[in-house]
């Protein structure tokens, strides 16, 4: 139980209608709690941080002014909802956060009635609220639709084809625009340089919006007024943009003053059309760590909140990131035709190296991801060998790209895809479950999943040196440890290679699910396959080991459906093979947030699941052979 004497506010609020309550001159000792609140439980448990601790106070107003869940508040991303789950109905159980059985890292539709949409990718909010503005209005429905949206998701061109549809129709909705210069990293781009121009001259923003308050606005001096608000308001404020995009601008104000927020809510509710509150707030707000290194506390592990994060200096051994971000500086070394981009993960992506040594081949195009995928196609066109660093899970939002601008014209662009597979913590959003299904279906394209370290770094040079499109996934964290040579060696396309030579059953294994196979075959005296290429398999180990075994196994990262195994069961029944095959890998469904070991056991795919899974299609299988296959 929230303890009362720390918490007095706060352990009173068990919902929005409870805070409504509250009178404003205490909302401020609310946020006081709420924040320090947040600090604790995120200390204690681990999570998303900085971004929520800088919107508490914008939080707290929103929540005090609007009727929630009536009024419908749809949060971007999501990594800033924390405080907003504490306020309705989930404090108790904040610090389960990301864990098996307990509440989701983002807003979730079935988790509360008061997360109206579901999110976890960005630039999403705007969209989402609009369609519910239109709903209602349609309906004769008066509640209020709020989108909050930071600058970091307002890079995205989904954001501006919100804003540009809902300007047109104008329909009674209210964006508020949460400026605080980041996003995971620091923003990048030209709307960054404009809203910092707007940060940097708030303050004659603000006299600018007194005066409309005081003068008389048909009077003569309210029209000349209004002529030269029009010429110089967009010298130092973006009001110009998102006013010609057809929303009325308001702001921008400071998003850690409740009195000028809770004001600034109340103007705007109930004003017609299409409104965009400006709010500057400060990402780790409050926590001076976190303040101060930005970065660092976007997401943390539980720490001490008097010492702060403390960085481990004992070693570690490499992530596949690790590996990926040495290898793309020793091939910058050795092509300099080599560009790098990012969508805004320098940090996750393992691209910090690079841009420090090669700052200019090293292009982040902020939250676009579409952009980031025909921006590589030009550069291709033109001779350059640009490298794509991307989530698995983010490269499905430029899927249309990847199949039209990049494989449809066979260009030389590679795809250095991280956290493919099952994540973890941050839920099935982040899940990298379908990069095999929906990258082996396109033509020209090359596919590929390396078992380990060593292999990571040969098959990111094979790609590289691949005349086409090429894509190499690999998982979030360590590998099985094996030592990662210094060479640019490549390996022959489309060979697999036997690990294990068995009996009666071939266990077929792509990707990391290597050593855990290596496990069930020793056991059962199968023989095993590292088949490292999903497109092209090799077609002609399957086929000599389909002489020779009674039985295949496919065992992948990724979704069963139109996976690895699909491929295979493919090749045979093209080659005339009749033979049965076991396809293991990500069941049909949206699998739920837990520790990575967790989340493959859900699956079946650890090494209890597999053996079992094995036994129960083979029962007879016993001492390395099948009595009974068919």
């Amino acid at each position: 139980m929230t303890d009362p004497v720390r918490y007095p506010h706060l352990a009173l609020i068990d919902t929005p209608a409870d805070l409504r309550r509250v009178p404003d001159a205490e909302l401020p000792a609310v946020a006081d709690e709420l924040r320090a609140y947040l600090i604790e439980s995120v200390a204690s448990s681990g999570g998303h941080f900085g971004a929520g601790l800088g919107v508490v106070e914008l939080t707290v107003a929103l929540h005090r002014v609007f009727d929630t869940p009536v009024d419908r508040l749809v949060w971007d991303v999501g990594h800033q909802c924390y405080p907003h789950k504490i306020l309705t109905g989930r404090r108790e159980r904040i610090t389960t956060i990301k864990k098996k059985d307990g509440l989701a890292p983002f807003p979730r539709r079935n988790e509360s009635p008061y997360d109206s949409f579901g999110v976890g990718h960005s630039s999403t909010s705007i969209s989402a609220a609009l369609g519910m503005a239109i709903a209602a209005q349609h309906r004769g429905d008066p509640r209020k639709v709020v989108a909050v949206i930071g600058d970091g998701a307002m890079t995205a061109g989904m954001a501006f084809e919100a804003l540009n549809h809902g300007g047109d129709i104008e329909p009674n909705m209210l964006v508020v625009f949460n400026d605080n210069g980041m996003s995971i990293s620091k923003n990048v781009g030209a709307l960054a340089k404009m809203m910092a121009r707007a940060m940097a001259n708030r303050h004659l923003n603000a006299l600018r919006e007194q005066a409309k308050r005081a003068i008389p606005k048909h009077s003569l001096f309210g029209r000349l007024f209004k002529r030269w608000e029009e010429h110089a308001k967009g010298l130092f404020v973006p009001s110009t943009l998102f006013e010609e995009l057809g929303f009325h601008y308001t702001g921008p104000i400071d998003g850690h003053n409740l009195p000028q927020l809770l004001q600034a809510l109340r103007t705007v509710k109930d004003l017609p059309g299409p409104q965009l509150l400006h709010v500057v707030t400060t990402k780790g707000k409050g926590y001076a760590p976190a303040e101060h290194a930005q970065i660092a506390y976007h997401a943390v592990g539980p720490f001490d909140p008097d010492a702060g994060v403390v960085k481990k200096t004992a070693a570690r051994a490499p992530t596949y990131t690790d590996v990926f971000g040495d290898w793309l500086c020793d091939m910058a070394a050795a092509d300099d035709q080599l560009l790098a981009i990012t969508p805004a993960m320098r940090e996750g992506s393992g691209l910090v190296r690079f841009s420090q040594e090669y700052p200019q081949r090293y292009f982040d195009v902020g939250i676009a991801e579409q952009h980031a995928v025909t921006l590589a196609a030009g550069m291709a066109c033109e001779g350059a060998k640009p490298v794509v660093a991307i989530y698995s899970t983010f490269l499905q939002r430029a899927y249309d790209q990847v199949i039209h601008d990049v494989a449809l014209q066979n260009l030389d662009v590679t795809f250095a895809i991280d956290r493919a597979g099952v994540v973890g913590p941050d839920g099935p959003t982040h899940c990298g479950a379908f990069d095999l299904s929906y990258l082996r279906s396109l033509p020209n394209m090359l596919v590929m999943a390396p078992a380990d370290e060593n292999e990571c770094r040969m098959l990111l040079s094979t790609a590289f040196r691949y005349h086409g499109p090429a894509a190499v996934r690999y998982p979030r964290g360590t590998g099985p440890g094996v030592a990662v040579h210094t060479a640019l060696d490549t390996l022959p396309i489309g060979k697999a290679e036997l690990r294990r030579r068995g009996h009666t059953l071939a266990i077929l294994s792509f990707g990391t699910m290597l050593s855990t196979a290596a496990e069930i075959a020793a056991e059962l005296d199968a023989t095993l396959v590292n088949m490292r290429f999903i497109k092209p398999l090799d077609a002609t180990l399957l086929q000599a080991l389909a002489q020779t075994h009674e039985a295949f196994v496919t065992l992948e990262d990724n979704a069963v459906a139109g996976g690895a195994g699909s491929a295979v069961a493919e090749c045979l029944s093209a080659l005339g093979i009749v033979l049965p095959v076991l396809h293991l890998g990500l069941p049909d469904v949206f699998l739920e947030h837990g520790t990575r070991d967790e989340v493959l056991s859900m699956a079946g795919l650890d090494l209890p699941g597999i053996r079992q899974a094995i036994r129960g299609r083979f029962p007879q299988l016993s001492h390395g052979h099948v009595a009974d296959v068919g």
